[in-house]
């Protein structure tokens, strides 16, 4: 599933051919996504100019006057630019076509994605109560300690929390635990504020050279020049279990924790 660098990969691919550019039509091809398409987007969409793409979460915030687009890449999504009259394949679900000639053509193989249109994204009730971005200067290790005052469930199932902090996907919270030297079963409510100040120094570095590798590629994810992410190839304990711990040596250990595959060493993670 694209997680925040991977969405974040995709915007910056996008936005300097979208951005400041009229939208001279929309083709759906088949609105049976997550929730169907909304007449609205064709509507309200066509004929606007898109004054820029901002990123929230793993939304996508195609900004225009009367509006804003609101896009989810789901499990297996992904936008790219064309040439408009581009042949589409078989899960080319929609094209945005531009006064550029190009068109930003969104495809996706499961249909777990969505494009919804908002008044006021930042009201909508998929974003409203969504915790800060890792990488604004909202996210510290004193908001990370205040909101786990208490609480019994793993560090690792409290990061992974939208609610707490968006954008923390499998992947980069075993990555930031381990770069941490933090347990991922360990109750949030028993880590000093110490130690949440550097793993929210953990998670910023982790989800910054992410984005700068392109995002990670594990199974179908492309960024919007089709190409894949690879930071996958500098993943310390993702994946791993049974390799020996970049830090110690330690053979890696893999534990599911809230239904979901951790990956950890037990000799640097307490």
């Amino acid at each position: 599933m694209p997680e925040l660098p991977e969405v974040e990969t995709s915007r910056r691919g996008i936005a300097p051919w979208i951005e400041n550019q009229a939208v001279t039509k929309v083709v759906v091809r088949d609105r049976r996504l997550r929730w169907p398409v909304s007449e609205e987007v064709d509507r309200n969409l066509e004929g606007q100019t898109i004054d820029s793409i901002r990123r929230r979460a793993k939304y996508l915030l195609f900004e225009t006057g009367t509006g804003t687009m609101m896009m989810h890449l789901g499990m297996s999504g992904s936008v790219r630019i064309i040439e408009v009259g581009e042949p589409p394949m078989k899960h080319d679900h929609v094209d945005i076509h531009l006064a550029s000639g190009k068109a930003l053509r969104f495809r996706d193989p499961r249909r777990f994605g969505s494009l919804i249109w908002a008044e006021n994204p930042r009201e909508h009730a998929l974003i409203r109560d969504l915790g800060p971005e890792p990488l604004s200067d909202d996210f510290n290790g004193d908001y990370l300690r205040e909101r786990a005052s208490g609480r019994k469930v793993s560090i690792k199932q409290f990061i992974m929390n939208a609610h707490i902090v968006v954008g923390v996907g499998n992947i980069y919270a075993s990555e930031s635990l381990h770069m941490a030297g933090i347990h991922p079963n360990r109750p949030a409510g028993r880590i000093s504020e110490a130690r949440y100040e550097r793993l929210a120094g953990c998670i910023r570095k982790v989800l910054a050279a992410a984005i700068e590798a392109g995002g990670t590629t594990l199974r179908d994810f492309t960024g919007s020049d089709g190409q894949p992410g690879y930071f996958a190839h500098h993943l310390n304990v993702y994946g791993h279990a049974g390799a020996p711990c970049p830090g110690c040596g330690a053979p890696i250990r893999q534990r599911v924790i809230g239904q979901r595959a951790s990956y950890f060493c037990p000799a640097c993670q307490r």
